[in-house]
């Protein structure tokens, strides 16, 4: 009797170990069918801009990255026009396998379906967000001629010489437009436009004298501040900038509203599945752990965020309201 009760609970214990090496098996399958078989062959990742700009410096370092730490084979491919619309247009129409994503910035995700009439693709709906990237604020410059050292000096120039102000931008919806439109509407002063193709010429204009200011952002205009070829008197974020120390935040020179820059967020064509966009998460986050790499990017002018899809998401959201309500204001219309 005992010998038999001995080997029914042998049989039981043997049964029990079954259950549980096979429910960990299940878990086991179940897990893996969750990751995604990805990737299998090189990932494109499609910068808007030529190379050589922060754009590109950045597409870089996350294709670099992602190739050194792990198996895949990533590739930048500069892909420019129309201030973006063409490449943001070719990554919305390709397949949603992950295997083409897109470096987005503030005018393909929030500005150019305010101000363009014939749009190719929805920013919102035709994405998925992967990661919010980087910032540059902008940093608001003055040629050294003009008799103002604060912001509030600047105004009160401005409005003592009614229409004598104009200021740069590097072409019409850039956050260099809209940011002066901002700045005019925030300060009630009198600005006159004057676009240019790109930030270099208009910023040569500021450092001649031919223009009075201008909103660049930091990693471009910081050597030239340092040179003492154009004054700084804030920047447009809402904490001081490690590349600008004494240059003080827009709140801190009295007009907090004035915000705004160049950002960058990695997306994919929608309907990219979940779990490759968290591992393009994941990866990029990873891309920018070299404190070499950060500070070096940082001491330029750039600020990381590198949070989930959502936070990007909510980002873009804000950042077209935001100018939206500046566009209305200003009564620019899409062309």
């Amino acid at each position: 009797m005992t010998t038999r009760f001995r080997a029914f609970r042998a049989v039981l214990g043997l049964a029990a170990g079954l259950a549980v090496a096979s429910g960990s098996s299940v878990a086991a399958l179940a897990q893996d069918a969750a990751k995604p078989d990805y990737p299998k062959q090189v990932i494109k990742l499609v910068v808007p801009t030529p190379p050589g700009g922060m754009a590109d410096l950045l597409g870089r370092v996350i294709s670099q990255k992602i190739s050194e730490n792990t198996k895949a084979t990533v590739i930048v491919e500069n892909k420019t026009g129309a201030a973006g619309l063409i490449a943001a247009d070719m990554v919305a129409k390709s397949p949603p396998d992950g295997y083409t994503i897109f470096l987005t910035y503030h005018a393909t995700a929030s500005i150019l379906h305010l101000i363009t009439a014939k749009m190719t693709y929805d920013p919102v709906k035709d994405f998925v967000p992967i990661t919010y990237v980087a910032i540059a604020p902008n940093v608001l410059i003055i040629n050294p001629d003009i008799p103002a050292k604060t912001v509030a000096e600047l105004v009160a120039y401005g409005k003592a010489n009614p229409g004598k102000l104009s200021y740069a931008s590097q072409g019409k919806g850039t956050t260099g437009h809209l940011g002066g439109e901002m700045f005019a509407q925030a300060t009630g002063l009198q600005l006159t436009h004057v676009p240019y193709r790109g930030a270099a010429p208009a910023l040569q204009d500021v450092i001649g004298g031919q223009v009075s200011m201008m909103f660049d952002i930091v990693p471009l205009a910081r050597e030239h501040i340092k040179s003492g070829k154009v004054r700084a008197l804030a920047v447009t974020s809402a904490e001081r900038v490690a590349a600008l120390p004494d240059v003080p935040t827009t709140a801190e020179a009295g007009i907090p509203s004035v915000q705004g820059g160049a950002w960058w967020g990695l997306v994919a064509p929608a309907g990219t599945p979940r779990p490759i966009v968290d591992w393009l998460n994941a990866e990029t986050r990873k891309a920018f752990d070299s404190k070499e790499v950060r500070e070096r990017l940082t001491e330029q002018g750039l600020i990381f965020v590198l949070g989930t899809p959502e936070q990007l998401a909510e980002h873009q959201k804000k950042e077209t309201e935001r100018w939206g309500a500046v566009i209305e204001k200003a009564g620019i219309k899409p062309e």
